[in-house]
């Protein structure tokens, strides 16, 4: 599974051996470029990366920028926020660009892909990816009182302690859909 907490700046690459328990830290990718701010991705262009729980939907090994991962942005969280037009065709990618995707430069991306393409092979079918704006403490969000995002973080609270208490994703259906 993936990991990224934005102001961390990097990709958490977490991985378990077949119906093992609990998920251990494999390795951590930095950022090679951020865009966009604290707060989830609501309208195609705003150049926001998104927060939530999703899942890799694509592996496309002749992207622009030499490999990438998509993830199933907009999904059925998002959607639900009724934005009409919340964009799309966010990646892991390689290089140094982006307008809301996570370039890990392309040495990262060629390690991180080929990960990705052993787990599918072995019967993984599902690659979560998990999006937190920082770590989702009572502490940071009270740095953040102000935030018209409150509320979109609270919801996303409960699978980020999940995992981080159990090192494994929550049943993401329920704690996917958040407020505004």
């Amino acid at each position: 599974m993936f990991r990224l907490i934005k102001t961390n700046q990097e990709l958490e690459v977490w991985a378990r051996n077949q119906g093992a328990g609990a998920f251990l830290l494999l390795d951590r990718y930095p950022l090679a470029a951020t865009s966009g701010r604290l707060g989830p991705k609501r309208r195609a262009g705003d150049r926001q990366v998104p927060e939530g729980f999703y899942e890799i939907d694509r592996f496309n090994p002749h992207s622009e920028y030499l490999l990438s991962l998509g993830l199933n942005y907009p999904n059925a969280a998002d959607r639900s926020l009724g934005e009409p037009n919340p964009g799309g065709d966010i990646f892991i990618h390689g290089g140094a660009v982006t307008v809301g995707c996570l370039p890990i430069t392309d040495a990262g991306i060629e390690e991180v892909y080929l990960l990705a393409v052993a787990a599918r092979a072995a019967g993984q079918a599902v690659i979560p990816v998990h999006i937190f704006p920082f770590p989702l403490t009572e502490a940071e969000l009270a740095r953040r009182s102000a935030s018209p995002h409150q509320s979109f973080w609270r919801g996303l609270m409960p699978g980020y302690a999940y995992f981080e208490h159990h090192h494994q994703p929550a049943g993401l259906a329920p704690l996917a859909v958040a407020g505004k």
